[in-house]
């Protein structure tokens, strides 16, 4: 088991938790009171910086019922934080943008976090020509019009 060291820039918010206790997400939490307009963005404080494993990053996305409850998403996406982000300042923060009129309050949970090995270094072969079976382009399942002319499915 890895062990983190874990800055809490205020009290106002739970300790950090896995969710439900078994999944391999931990949620974040809003650690200000926070009202948006639509059409507005800002940096959430999360009230964490922590000290990863060397080796380690942090992915950050919302909660599944984030976009309901309040009506941001995430500007980037998936936030990614790595080893280096670590000083005594470096508090975590969720890039939100408000698609309606919002209020989120201190200790709601707004995100969620987990903790992955970054990729392998890797280098590339350049070849002319790859020898598996198209799938059926970009944006296909190979399945409907794609299976009666042939296409693999994998």
């Amino acid at each position: 088991m890895e062990t983190i060291k874990i800055k809490y820039f205020t009290d106002k918010i739970d300790k950090l938790t896995y969710i439900g206790g078994v999944s391999d997400w931990i949620d974040l939490r809003c650690a200000q009171d926070v009202e948006l307009r639509a059409g507005e963005f800002r940096l959430i404080p999360l009230g964490v910086a922590m000290k990863l494993p060397k080796g380690y990053e942090a992915h950050i996305v919302p909660r599944s019922s984030t976009f309901k409850n309040f009506g941001v998403i995430q500007t980037n996406h998936m936030g990614i934080i790595d080893e280096s982000y670590c000083g005594g300042g470096d508090q975590w923060h969720f890039p939100a943008y408000a698609l309606r009129d919002t209020k989120i309050r201190v200790n709601d949970r707004i995100c969620q976090f987990r903790i992955m090995e970054h990729q392998p270094r890797i280098c590339f072969d350049e070849v002319s020509e790859l020898a598996d079976h198209d799938r059926g382009g970009f944006g296909s399942t190979g399945i409907s019009g794609d299976m009666r002319k042939g296409a693999v499915n994998s």
